[in-house]
């Protein structure tokens, strides 16, 4: 668990406006992953999963040739916090019975990121035209696979509750680099009051698959972020009196560290756009210490 600075920023950022989106109908945050993913492949549903099926996992997603998939395996086991894998595809696979039946991983995200040589060359909602043989799918634990869990505890998570994508910041913490990926972590941040700050601390730590406990909370600018109402992804979203940003590792850091090594080719999910699986959240928690 994090400890919290003797000092906190004496200045708020300033709020956002009070008529933001409500959290989704129950619905929605209940709908089956199957449902979700039949809904994305149709392109019925396009925009972010944060909220949705209650108690699956979510996972990030980061395709890559077959000769660059060592490399990247060895820097995700080096930097288990931000890229906490959960599952990596034999060459050419792109069906993942292991962590859903009827998965199409060309299909089932809502949006993919394209990039060459290191840069974002387009997005789409369909990779089928782009998918050939040599190519390893990673899916890496994603953050919010504990939010329901912090919600069910009573706390506020904002994204959830102003009906907005998580938002996201690159920082200057290095993460170690393997081969040629390397780079500084992404974070994800939901503000809370010190107190409420613990206990997301003390819960999101039961999920070390999906990133686990926050790494940092309150004063930004330590770890790089200039402005707390301007994430690099995501949205930003309402931080009120007597409440600071608390910060976790996030699946988006492996975009930063695919910028540095510059693959030849190389698709991602988009920030906020998940592979929502059929494993349950559940069975990624460890108890509680003393």
């Amino acid at each position: 668990m994090p400890k919290l600075p003797k000092e906190l920023p004496k200045e708020l950022p300033k709020e956002l406006p009070k008529d933001l989106p409500k959290e989704l109908p129950k619905e929605l945050q209940n709908i089956s992953p199957s449902q979700l993913r039949e809904q994305i492949r149709s392109g019925a549903h396009s925009g972010n999963t944060s909220g949705y099926c209650a108690g699956y996992v979510q996972c990030n997603m980061v395709i890559l040739p077959a000769d660059w998939a060592d490399d990247f395996l060895t820097f995700c086991q080096a930097n288990p916090k931000p890229c906490p894998l959960i599952a990596v595809s034999k060459a050419g696979e792109f069906s993942l019975p292991e962590v859903g039946a009827d998965i199409d991983i060309r299909t089932d995200i809502p949006s993919y990121r394209v990039f060459e040589n290191g840069q974002l060359k387009s997005e789409t909602n369909d990779i089928s035209d782009l998918w050939h043989e040599d190519l390893v799918v990673f899916l890496l634990g994603c953050s919010f696979s504990f939010e329901e869990a912090l919600i069910a505890d009573g706390l506020d998570v904002r994204n959830i509750s102003e009906g907005l994508n998580v938002p996201m910041y690159r920082t200057n913490i290095d993460c170690m680099p393997a081969g040629p990926f390397s780079g500084n972590m992404v974070v994800s941040m939901r503000p809370f009051s010190p107190e409420d700050a613990l206990r997301a601390a003390e819960i999101s730590g039961r999920f070390p698959s999906v990133h686990g406990e926050p790494i940092h909370y309150a004063n930004p600018e330590t770890i790089g972020i200039a402005d707390i109402n301007q994430p690099d992804y995501g949205d930003a979203v309402t931080i009120k009196k007597g409440e600071h940003p608390l910060f976790w590792a996030c699946g988006v850091t492996p975009q930063v560290a695919l910028e540095t090594a510059k693959p030849p080719f190389c698709i991602t999910h988009s920030p906020g756009s998940m592979l929502v699986t059929d494993l349950k959240n559940s069975d990624f928690t460890v108890a509680p210490t003393d």
